[in-house]
């Protein structure tokens, strides 16, 4: 019964992804911004449904509550930063919609170039978003696969590959025909699913565990009974700066992703962004629904597999619910990953044919071929993904996704600052991003990929999200360096050496002087 559910949620999914050609204009010459952007026509349900169908991943919904399973209240910093993240979104993404169409720009690296002239700031704006999502989109197979494992919808062998292949096959000739239109009109599918699934479950679990008080006591007994670290529900002080260090760098770097800019480039207008964040956060309740269902695992003594501790919901859910709300479940989960997928793919893509190809190696390719080149580069990173997850391990996608986190907030300054300032000198910010990113790798590698570095604060040792301490370093040398970059260029724009030179300042005729 479980599959038969499953399957009839996959299979309403693969209906609708084809059924995206409906919503395109009338037959014209194609372009890279009608394709990736859906020629900027999404209304406000479409846009609320594509931004949380994008922001709030499979793997999210998975990956929280399983570290709520594994560290107690640590786990619960996803919540903050989703509400936290919504009033910086409310102000800034507007301004970036409002700029980028004014100017024809259709990825954030046109407008770091449009709005700071210089290339090379682009081109490392790109090169970061497209290094930044790719592990991010292995990371929704290997979501798909930890769950559909734990649920026992998995076969094994390469029975199971296959059946993975073929979900994953699916979406990406629905993206490559149809471009951003097919995430928006799967994005449907996968809030209706989602919503009601977390909805029924955590009602469910709750009446079986009775009650919040109880299945909280249970969880805290289960925790207090493991390793020798003393996870707990209740946080300890000492781990405060970890606590916002992780929620504020979170919430910065998710409006830096390729993906959530696309999505939002695509709104009909800024009010249509403003409205549809303002509804936003009730994706931060589903949220926090799944995260409760760690608590629960807890509470249920659910034993997952070392090191999996994301297997833990799925788990739990084939444990206690009934077979058919099971496969509900799993099959809102599965479309979960789909649509971040497919909208990152585009973004890469898009980032990629723009800034990189155009400027590096075609400038001249006209709209219809740079399309082109985009649905193949498209098709590319999700064919790249499936031999990703295949061919090395879970946590190797795991680790190159948390360096991706630590890498896209470098780029902070130039997108964030620079779209409300342009007194910070392009040089500078090309010198900061370096310094952050080759601070942030070295600590993220050197402390054997923990997105958590010890920091001396006032003479005392504290520990805190990498990605905040390369951005701190980052900013630190952008702004040291401005002063004397603009400096330097008011002396390289002078027409005259200036009296500090050697040899003596000549002095210019005088008006009417003939010569």
């Amino acid at each position: 019964m479980s599959a038969t559910t499953f399957f009839a949620v996959l299979g309403g999914t693969s209906l609708l992804a084809v059924t995206a050609r409906r919503f395109r204009p009338p037959p014209e010459l194609p372009t890279l911004e009608s394709w990736a952007l859906a020629d900027r026509r999404l209304g406000t349900p479409t846009t609320w449904f594509l931004l949380g169908g994008t922001i709030y991943t499979a793997y999210t919904f998975a990956a929280v509550p399983g570290l709520v399973y594994g560290t107690g209240a640590i786990g619960f910093f996803a919540l903050p930063y989703t509400v936290i993240v919504y009033p910086i979104a409310f102000v800034l993404l507007p301004r970036l919609w409002a700029e980028a169409r004014r100017h024809g720009y259709i990825t954030i690296a046109d407008l770091v170039r449009g709005r700071h002239g210089s290339p090379a700031l682009a081109l490392v704006v790109a090169v970061t978003g497209v290094l930044a999502t790719m592990p991010y989109i292995a990371l929704q197979l290997v979501g798909i696969r930890a769950v559909l494992s734990a649920g026992g919808l998995y076969p094994r062998g390469a029975l199971g590959d296959l059946a993975l292949v073929g979900v994953f096959a699916v979406l990406a000739v629905a993206t490559y025909r149809h471009g951003l239109r097919a995430p928006a009109v799967i994005s449907l599918m996968k809030g209706a699913a989602i919503f009601c699934s977390a909805l029924a479950v955590a009602s469910l679990v709750l009446a079986r565990l009775g009650g919040p008080g109880p299945m909280f006591a249970a969880a805290e007994r289960t925790l207090s009974a493991g390793p020798a670290y003393q996870a707990s529900l209740t946080l300890d002080p000492g781990l405060f700066p970890v606590y916002v260090t992780l929620a504020l760098g979170s919430a910065l770097a998710l409006l830096l992703y390729p993906h959530v800019l696309t999505a939002t480039f695509a709104a009909s207008s800024p009010d249509t962004l403003r409205r549809a964040l303002i509804a936003m956060p009730a994706w931060t309740g589903v949220l926090a629904l799944f995260a409760l269902l760690g608590v629960a695992a807890l509470a249920a003594g659910i034993q997952a597999p070392p090191g999996s501790a994301e297997a833990a919901v799925p788990l739990l859910v084939r444990e206690l619910m009934p077979a058919a709300l099971t496969g509900l479940v799993f099959g809102a989960l599965t479309v979960g990953a789909l649509v971040p997928a497919a909208v990152m793919s585009i973004a890469v893509a898009t980032s990629f044919v723009r800034d990189i190809y155009v400027e590096l190696f075609h400038p001249t390719a006209t709209p219809k071929h740079q399309t082109r080149i985009a649905q193949l580069v498209s098709l590319s990173a999700k064919i790249g993904a499936v031999v990703f997850v295949f061919g090395l391990r879970d946590q190797d996608a795991i680790n190159l996704q948390l360096l991706g986190g630590v890498w896209i907030l470098q780029t902070f300054p130039a997108v964030v600052i620079g779209v409300f300032t342009r007194r910070l000198h392009h040089q500078a910010l090309l010198v900061g991003w370096g310094a952050g990113m080759v601070g942030g790798t070295l600590m993220v590698v050197y402390s054997g990929f923990s997105s958590l570095v010890p920091v001396s604060l006032g003479g005392q040792g504290v520990q805190a999200y990498a990605a905040v301490v390369a951005l701190a370093l980052n900013l630190a040398v952008v702004i040291a360096l401005t002063p004397l970059c603009n400096r330097m260029s008011r002396i390289s724009r002078s027409p005259f050496p200036s009296p500090d030179m050697n040899g003596p300042v000549p002095m210019p005729p005088e008006a009417g002087t003939v010569r």
